[in-house]
């Protein structure tokens, strides 16, 4: 492995996959849905895991996770060889950093960690690519995101629209989201020492003072929420990348 960039700066990919997925009603977590015969995490893994400057993939599972060893085995030797398996947290933000943990004998405190949501299977490798050029001589690091298109309404208590928001610097939040590994890894024990739950590491890097770069990606790395996304994600996948 040891891919790095000019610098000498190393990637690493973090995959927190601990989650249920309550809402999508399934008799199993939602990364492993199927689409066209291969899980959510397998789309995922294939797709980020042959991009050569990734160096090594922490994959975060739950302690209880049994779906898991019937699919490594459906990997391909160069990916298997690239991920390393650590135990999933409470929260989402626990999870990744039991994930930076697994790695701290191996990343450097300048190296870049991308975390990606697993069950964004869609994302583009184009985009990734321009995140890490994008974000590569950044402080502390960016992540993908898309302005906002829809006029976005403020709500009163009884479900009526109190303002109309100036949506101009308005974006929707995307993933991977990239940054230093010591940044990263500091974030994210502050805001559990805080005992603030933060909905993603953008937010907790924020909460220590840093300007976060936003990274204009495609607008169809969407996120498998809900029973429609998953029929959306299969025709988003049958188109190439």
């Amino acid at each position: 492995m040891g891919n790095t960039d000019r610098a000498g700066t190393r990637f690493h990919l973090v995959l927190p996959a601990a989650g249920s997925g309550q809402r999508m009603a399934s008799d199993r977590p939602k990364q492993y849905l199927e689409i066209d015969g291969r899980t959510l995490l397998q789309h995922t893994l294939e797709r980020l895991g042959v991009m050569d400057c990734i160096d090594r993939i922490v994959l975060v599972l739950a302690n209880d996770d049994s779906w898991w060893p019937a699919i490594e085995p459906r990997l391909t030797t160069f990916l298997r060889r690239k991920i390393q398996v650590a135990a999933g947290g409470a929260e989402r933000c626990d999870s990744v950093r039991n994930g930076l943990l697994a790695i701290r004998h191996l990343a450097g405190n300048e190296d870049f960690v991308l975390v990606h949501d697993v069950v964004r299977p869609c994302v583009r490798t184009g985009d990734v690519r321009l995140l890490i050029d994008a974000v590569r001589d950044e402080v502390a690091g960016g992540l993908l995101a898309t302005p906002l298109r829809d006029t976005l309404k403020r709500a009163d208590d009884a479900g009526r629209v109190e303002q109309t928001m100036d949506r101009s610097r308005l974006w929707c939040a995307a993933t991977p989201q990239m940054f230093r590994y010591h940044i990263l890894l500091q974030a994210l024990e502050t805001a559990t020492a805080n005992g603030r739950k933060v909905t993603d590491e953008a937010e907790a890097v924020e909460a220590l003072g840093y300007k976060v770069k936003l990274v204009q990606g495609h607008a169809d790395n969407i996120k498998i929420t809900y029973p429609d996304d998953l029929q959306l994600a299969t025709l988003i996948l049958g188109v190439a990348d």
